[in-house]
């Protein structure tokens, strides 16, 4: 049984490498940080104020009431009752979807959809090392949201060099998305400068920080300027943009 915190589309993919794809999105419960340097004010189930990501929901484990426990059939028949008649691609995120994947529920997912013709996209934190065996996981897309320490996490905890490099050289198109805010944007471009430098090649996307459409505009012009002088990819927050902080869409 894996642990779910919601399945929701027909949508958008809103950021990354396949932005603007009708998409159907599996979010994964529980995750292996917190990021409290993010800095998203929420209130917890037992009334406790705490800072963390934009998706606390599927990371404070106060919320596991909205949580559900489904097989990996149980997940396809609800994917695929959003999909109806159409094809979209299948986001598998969290949290921390890689928690799971020696599930064999979990590979399960990954099977049938790449069996089925379904483009598959993981994000992920890239902090977990995998075994990328099988052929169906090597034509994943992982968008790898490697965390600066902009996150508040320790860097020995954060960043997990062979794990990256196992992906990048055993997967198809993955790729490198950071999350950018303009106050300590010149410390994160030299962090990335200095991790990339032990990376096999592979596409690097600057994304602005924010929940809300105030603080996307707050920080989009520096990250833009980040990409253009450093032949990095801006890669937006369309879904920000189209439903500001909504959930499920």
């Amino acid at each position: 049984m894996l642990s779910i915190n919601e399945i929701f589309g027909l949508t958008i993919q809103g950021e990354g490498k396949r932005v603007g794809k009708p998409s159907v999105f599996i979010r994964f419960s529980k995750c292996n940080f917190t990021c409290s340097g993010f800095s998203i004010k929420y209130t917890n189930e037992e009334g406790i104020e705490k800072l963390g990501c934009d998706t606390f929901y599927a990371v404070d484990k106060t919320f596991k009431n909205q949580w559900r426990e489904l097989s990996g059939q149980n997940i396809i028949n609800e994917v695929m009752n959003l999909c109806g008649m159409q094809k979209p691609d299948i986001v598998i995120t969290g949290g921390e979807p890689l928690l799971n994947w020696k599930s064999e529920d979990f590979q399960k997912i990954l099977k049938y959809f790449h069996e089925n013709k379904f483009n598959i996209t993981i994000e992920t934190n890239a902090s977990i090392n995998i075994d990328l065996n099988e052929e169906y996981q090597k034509n994943i897309l992982f968008s790898m949201s490697v965390k600066l320490a902009n996150s508040g996490e320790k860097y020995s905890k954060r960043i997990k060099i062979p794990a990256i490099k196992n992906i990048i050289e055993n997967s198809n198109d993955s790729y490198l998305k950071f999350v950018i805010e303009k106050n300590n944007a010149t410390e994160s471009l030299k962090e990335i400068k200095e991790l990339i430098k032990e990376l096999p090649k592979c596409e690097v996307y600057l994304m602005p920080m924010g929940e809300n459409v105030k603080e996307l505009a707050h920080n989009e012009e520096c990250v833009i300027n980040l990409c253009i002088n450093n032949s990095f990819i801006y890669s937006d927050r369309l879904h920000i943009r189209l439903w500001n902080d909504k959930r499920g869409v």
